[in-house]
């Protein structure tokens, strides 16, 4: 196990619920890149593939928890998306 890996998944991780939060709080997609949110989501799952490969330890869960975070952020992306579009209608 890598303390450098596991640090940057921690940090990575208190940033997804703010940006979660941010998300709910504001009910609007502007500001918000899809595209840098897929790109997350790949390299998470780059990076649990590699876990179950190569190197299977504890990590693994942080990989995970910020996957899944990170997918109810883009969730909340294509709500606040539908959201917008009411608005403008």
């Amino acid at each position: 196990m890598s303390i450098f890996e596991s640090m940057m998944l921690i940090c990575f991780g208190i940033a997804w619920p703010i940006n979660i939060y941010k998300s709910l709080k504001a009910r609007t997609a502007k500001g918000k890149s899809l595209w840098f949110l897929i790109v997350v989501v790949i390299g998470y799952i780059s990076g649990i593939i590699h876990k179950l490969l190569y190197s299977f330890d504890i990590v693994l869960a942080l990989y995970v928890l910020n996957l899944i975070m990170v997918t109810i952020d883009m969730s909340l992306f294509f709500r606040n998306r539908r959201l917008d579009r009411l608005h403008e209608n």
